[in-house]
């Protein structure tokens, strides 16, 4: 079976996709750099959960995991460029998989060189490394931010994506643009997976879930954005890694040009990964009351810049190309991420 490179292996995506790739037989190298955008206990616990110990970390050492013996884990940066030369040269990875990245739309405000340091720089560093590697395939993640100001629903592949509103947004739509370059130029398979809000267990602090629950169970108001106004196309976390894997797992090969320009050849895809079903935001919000057994005080508040009111994924790529669609009904994921928040945080 394939070894596997998976970035971002403490973060929410990376965490989920790592465990069930050992569960299909990978080998699986995670890498990640543990910085503090959000609370590090948090990354942590994922370690740990992968057999992966606080306290035998050390920078650029690859650490062999407790419970699985097909997995090792390394803490370093992407912008570290010769330790991960070193890395690719000495562990001789089948594939890459590449989510590691400065999150966060509202971030990219207040601290934009956080997104320039890993999202291009970092991202330039795979590719390199990918290259002169012959890895057989790269799957990266982009986002839906990229979609920006595309007032078309739903969102598809196929749009024009040239008007981003935040920093974030552009460093997504630029590593598409590097990876196609790397793709044409040197005829390395690359493909872009956008991903439409994704929740569920484990899931990051900064997000609207996260942030809804804790507040609601403190008994404290929840900030609603756009005076409840939005519409997200939320994803379930198991129904994103089913479909990064089968995007890992079919290689592009360039013959067909789909979502490409008529002279590209290049072995280069992007894919849309969302529900296909957007969910109003006070919606969403009830479905967390009714989870809770409590109610939400709101506190309404008008749109913070770069955000966007409504997301919609055109999945047909995925259906046409993979016969996949994500499907898991936000009532049943949600009440999942609420039973694991109350056994993480030992809420009774």
């Amino acid at each position: 079976m394939s070894k596997v490179l998976i970035t971002g292996t403490a973060g929410f995506i990376g965490f989920h996709l790592s465990n069930a790739l050992l569960e299909r037989d990978y080998t699986v190298v995670g890498l990640d750099n543990i910085n503090d955008y959000y609370d590090v206990n948090l990354k942590y616990g994922r370690l740990q959960e992968s057999g992966i110990k606080k306290d035998s970390l050390e920078y650029n050492r690859l650490i062999q995991s407790e419970k699985h013996q097909k997995y090792s884990f390394i803490k370093l940066n992407l912008e570290d460029q010769d330790n991960i030369v070193e890395l690719f040269n000495k562990e001789k990875f089948d594939l890459v998989v590449n989510l590691a990245a400065q999150a966060g739309v509202r971030y990219s405000l207040v601290n934009p060189h956080a997104y320039i340091n890993s999202n291009i720089l970092g991202f330039t560093n795979i590719l390199e490394a990918c290259r002169h590697n012959s890895i057989k395939h790269l799957v990266y993640a982009s986002s839906s931010s990229v979609y920006g100001l595309n007032s078309q629903m739903p969102f598809s592949a196929n749009d024009n994506v040239d008007h981003p509103i935040s920093l974030y947004a552009a460093s997504k739509k630029s590593n598409e643009l590097m990876a196609h370059t790397y793709s044409y130029l040197f005829k390395m398979p690359t493909t872009g997976l956008r991903f439409f809000t994704v929740y569920g267990p484990w899931g990051r602090p900064d997000m609207a879930l996260f942030l809804f629950t804790k507040a609601i169970i403190e008994g404290k108001p929840i900030d609603v954005f756009n005076h409840g106004n939005m519409q997200r196309d939320f994803t379930y976390i198991d129904d994103i890694v089913e479909g990064i894997i089968k995007v890992l797992e079919n290689i592009p090969t360039g013959k067909d040009k789909i979502s490409q320009p008529s002279e590209s050849v290049a072995p280069y895809k992007i894919y849309n990964i969302g529900n296909n079903s957007p969910v109003k935001l006070m919606n969403f919000i009830e479905a967390i009351e009714k989870s809770l057994n409590r109610k939400a005080e709101k506190n309404m508040l008008p749109i913070q810049p770069g955000d966007v009111e409504k997301t919609w994924a055109d999945v047909s790529g995925l259906i046409n190309d993979l016969r996949y669609k994500p499907d898991t009904d936000i009532k049943i994921g949600v009440g999942r991420f609420i039973e694991w928040y109350k056994s993480f945080y030992n809420i009774k």
